[in-house]
């Protein structure tokens, strides 16, 4: 990989650029189903600006990243060495894993946390072709009645708020468009 390309595309003004992305991806997962805006870094495909900027922004060296299907590759875990430090673990031991839905499953590989400790359960950013307020309703903490949300599987995301308090939290980007989907969130079917 070329050392220009695996130093580059982190955050021009680390602390505020890192500031205004941890503030839009704490208010994305406080409202389920609202899309905003999160741009701050180049990372190297297949890597969205969304998804690359929310790796340096949630990730250090205490953080454990799972690269799903086409995101592991020499450049991304590179890219995200140099910036972050995070390493690379298998699904199983993953605080944040990225990729296509297709990649991240099946989601029962990912921690879900335990009686004593749910906050132990791993973060999926999940990459999407496109993110719309449509489709399946969304209800519950952080949500004026009701929201919607292009989701890739909702019978999956109703089994994983079953499991409430545990289960995986979801963050989805396209591009440079971020959503998210906590697990106390409730999914109804589409409309």
């Amino acid at each position: 990989m070329n050392a220009q390309i695996q130093f580059s595309g982190g955050f021009q003004n680390a602390p505020i650029d890192a500031a205004h992305a941890f503030r839009v991806a704490m208010t994305v997962m406080a409202r389920p189903g609202e899309i905003r805006s999160l741009s701050g870094s180049q990372p190297p495909a297949p890597l969205s600006v969304a998804a690359g900027t929310l790796l340096l922004t949630l990730c250090d060296p205490d953080t454990t990243v799972h690269l799903a299907g086409a995101t592991d590759t020499d450049a991304v875990r590179q890219w995200l060495t140099f910036h972050t430090g995070a390493p690379f673990v298998a699904a199983s031991d993953a605080d944040f894993a990225v990729g296509t839905w297709q990649a991240l499953g099946p989601l029962g590989r990912y921690r879900i946390g335990t009686a004593e400790y749910p906050d132990r359960s791993a973060t999926l950013i999940v990459e999407c072709d496109v993110l719309q307020q449509t489709g399946a309703e969304l209800s519950g903490p952080g949500i004026r009645g009701t929201s919607r949300l292009s989701l890739p599987d909702g019978a999956a995301f109703r089994k994983n708020a079953a499991q409430y308090p545990l289960g995986c939290d979801f963050f989805f980007t396209s591009g440079d468009k971020v959503a998210a989907l906590p697990r106390s969130t409730q999914i109804r079917a589409e409309g």
